[in-house]
């Protein structure tokens, strides 16, 4: 049971972070593309216009339904979770809820996001002590996790499916890969690749210089050096897909997930689980309890 727990809250946390970039590919001049453009710009100056475009429409429309499948790889060991759920980014934190699935059908969870924590309820063995939902707070976890810590309390409060775009954008190496349907849509695709030590600053909002000095070390000695982003924009400037891929030189760390975004607007009413219902991973850790 307590494996069940780890996995969910593990699942939970990387989807949520999955929802922007989070991982590491350093362009190597390519963006630019090839001659000019109808119009008069160059292909990379085109796409950057139009993906300037995409991340003011993703980010004006507050909500949206996201399906999405992360492969999460560790020490060599990867762990897929698929997720279902809507999302909004109106109000300064990202909140939501989904259906988690794990290990190929064997385990699920309910996951609900709030501003300030992550609540996880597996499907089976519920939380410690008789409760169903095991409750996550961001600021604990900054304080527990030390930089890594830091850095997902930071995406938790301030991302949404418009920074995805903004990262590449800031990069300033987009390519645009000409036209395709995407689950009857059609769209632009878009590709940009960042440096991890680029997409740390660029992507954390609140870090201190001594956490992002801290996690650029860390993503060296994992040998995260790069991440590829690709995103496909609709006729109506919308972020439709996103697929990121970073791996280690030695391929035992990385992180392959892809996001799907519909419905743009779509009420988002999420509230925390009564708290007679819920456990405190914090609590529990102070406690020595563990969370077994």
């Amino acid at each position: 049971m307590r494996r069940t727990r780890m996995a969910a809250a593990a699942a939970g946390i990387a989807l949520m972070a999955s929802l922007t970039a989070c991982g590491s590919e350093k362009a190597d001049g390519g963006g630019s593309g090839g001659g000019d453009s109808k119009g008069g710009g160059s292909t990379a100056q085109n796409a950057m216009t139009a993906l300037k475009k995409a991340s003011t429409a993703t980010d004006k429309q507050n909500s949206a339904k996201v399906e999405g499948v992360n492969k999460q790889t560790s020490q060599g060991k990867t762990m897929e979770t698929s997720m279902e759920g809507a999302f909004d980014w109106s109000g300064g934190g990202m909140k939501g809820e989904a259906d988690l699935t794990m290990a190929g059908g064997a385990q699920s969870a309910e996951a609900r996001y709030l501003p300030d924590a992550m609540y996880v309820h597996p499907s089976t063995g519920g939380a410690p002590g008789g409760k169903k939902w095991m409750k996550y707070d961001y600021d604990a976890l900054a304080k527990q996790g030390g930089a890594s810590g830091a850095m997902l309390k930071d995406q938790m409060q301030n991302n949404n499916p418009a920074r995805s775009v903004q990262l590449v954008l800031a990069s300033g190496k987009v390519k645009a890969l000409g036209s395709e349907t995407v689950r009857g849509k059609k769209t632009t695709h878009y590709s940009g690749t960042i440096s991890v030590s680029e997409l740390t600053r660029m992507q954390s909002k609140d870090l201190s210089e001594k956490d992002l000095q801290a996690l650029e070390q860390q993503f060296k000695q994992q040998g995260l050096k790069k991440e590829k982003i690709d995103l496909w924009v609709d006729e109506n400037d919308l972020l439709v897909k996103k697929h990121e891929v970073a791996k280690s030189t030695d391929g035992a760390t990385g992180i392959d997930a892809t996001n799907y975004y519909t419905d743009y607007g779509t009420p988002v009413n999420v509230t925390a689980p009564p708290a007679g219902e819920t456990s405190d991973a914090a609590e529990l850790m102070k406690s020595g309890g563990g969370l077994s």
